[in-house]
């Protein structure tokens, strides 16, 4: 008689056993959760250059690297020198440094549109923050965002927002009150025409439209031709801010941004990510008018105890420095473009449907016939398929964002064998779904 195979769990799984009694769903963001394709996580011990090395002893090549940050890879020495060296001085002081003060400077010079910036903790803060200030200045009340881009959970904002309420199927969400729903218009993005038509409709009462240029929170979308250009148009006539969300793409698809890689000068502008090198960081500035109404100088309250923070400060600082000294954005697109041609490749082979969007440094693999350039174009994507194809790989050593709905991240120390064994992954997972 055949016993049945009794299989040990993994320590991964045993943590996430005791995570779900005492977190809600046993994570503290739900992109991390993996439930989209139909798995749980996997604990990270550690990280070095562009790979991770779980709690099991498994080792991956990192598409994820914190959500965007490393672009300089896990334990980047000048990030940690810089650590080291504020370490040695305190965690925290809740008073001014010298740091914050370096990285606003260099901040400013590198985005010549941030003519003073407010540092915060978080990409949320920032977004939220910025619409704040954007009303007052203004003396307007409603927001045009657009379908799928994400700007952090704050209330105003989770109307048709991408990112894990895409990866999770939620709609917006609850306890955010119809009445701040009306203050927020979504429209899809790509299309001028419906912001001139909103414009039209709702005239001298919208006080900004915030935008991801690039979208990374609905899988990766890039903007049409001239689609940017047109949106500084129709703000500036209609006299509306507009603000553009750089929390992911800021010092990541180029050094100035997005804004210096489409040549179109928001008025206000949001950033997190790589301005702390994957510590906790924020950031909203833009032009030295609307930025001093911020409290002290100004009339419009936000502050913060740990914004600043002098560890976070050093890392971006470090972070910044490096970027600028090495200048790495020609050498990294080239990477993402011959990494998804490849991926692109193999999924032709395969008779698989897909459509491979990349940028400087990211990328998605939407599953679905045709391009993607909007919202309602990456929903039309194969989810269950997506979920076969992220096991496949993280089988074959490759940690892939765990959603259909986010963009892969891609650094400077990601060697050529490491790619060469991605794209082996990938023909591999393709040819055998």
């Amino acid at each position: 008689m055949s016993q049945a195979t009794v299989m040990t769990p993994s320590k991964s799984e045993v943590y996430f056993e005791r995570a779900q009694k005492v977190m809600p769903g046993g994570v503290n963001s739900p992109a991390r959760s993996c439930k989209a394709v139909k798995s749980s996580p996997v604990f990270i011990q550690r990280g070095d250059a562009a790979n991770l090395f779980d709690v099991d002893g498994s080792q991956y090549i990192d598409y994820v690297l914190s959500w965007g940050p490393m672009i300089l890879g896990h334990r980047y020495p000048r990030i940690l020198e810089a650590l080291e060296s504020a370490l040695s001085n305190s965690t925290s002081f809740g008073a001014p440094c010298l740091a914050e003060v370096e990285l606003a400077e260099l901040i400013t010079k590198l985005m010549p549109s941030i003519e003073m910036v407010r540092m915060v903790c978080s990409g949320t803060e920032a977004t939220m923050s910025a619409l704040r200030l954007a009303r007052a200045f203004t003396g307007r009340s409603l927001i045009i965002k657009f379908d799928g881009c994400y700007h952090g959970h704050s209330d105003s904002l989770l109307v048709k927002a991408g990112s894990g309420l895409a990866t999770l199927g939620i709609a917006s969400s609850p306890g955010v009150p119809e009445e701040l729903s009306k203050l927020t218009i979504s429209l899809p993005f790509n299309d001028l025409g419906a912001v001139e038509k909103a414009f039209k409709e709702h005239k001298d009462k919208v006080a900004a439209v915030i935008i991801e240029p690039i979208v990374g929170n609905a899988g990766l979308i890039l903007p049409e031709d001239g689609y940017l250009s047109g949106l500084r148009e129709a703000t500036t006539k209609a006299g509306a801010l507009l603000i553009f969300d750089e929390v992911m793409t800021g010092f990541r698809v180029a050094l100035g941004g997005a804004q210096a890689k489409y040549n179109v000068k928001p008025d206000l502008t949001c950033l997190g990510k790589i301005i702390g090198a994957g510590l906790p960081v924020g950031a909203y500035g833009g032009r030295r008018d609307i930025m001093e109404r911020v409290a002290p100088q100004g009339d419009v309250y936000q502050a913060g105890t740990l914004a600043g923070n002098p560890l976070a400060m050093a890392a971006g600082l470090a972070q910044l420095k490096s970027l600028q000294l090495l200048n790495p954005y020609a050498q990294l697109e080239q990477t993402t473009q011959k990494l998804a041609q490849s991926i692109a490749e193999s999924a032709r082979k395969a008779k698989i449907p897909a459509a491979v969007a990349h940028t400087c440094g990211m990328l998605t693999v939407f599953l679905l016939k045709g391009e993607v350039k909007d919202y309602a174009g990456a929903l039309k994507s194969d989810c269950d398929k997506f979920s076969a194809l992220w096991q496949g790989l993280l089988k074959r050593g490759i940690y892939w964002p765990p959603s259909q709905f986010e963009s892969a991240f891609l650094s400077i120390v990601h060697t050529k064998a490491e790619i060469e064994e991605t794209q082996k992954a990938f023909e591999e997972v393709f040819a055998s779904l």
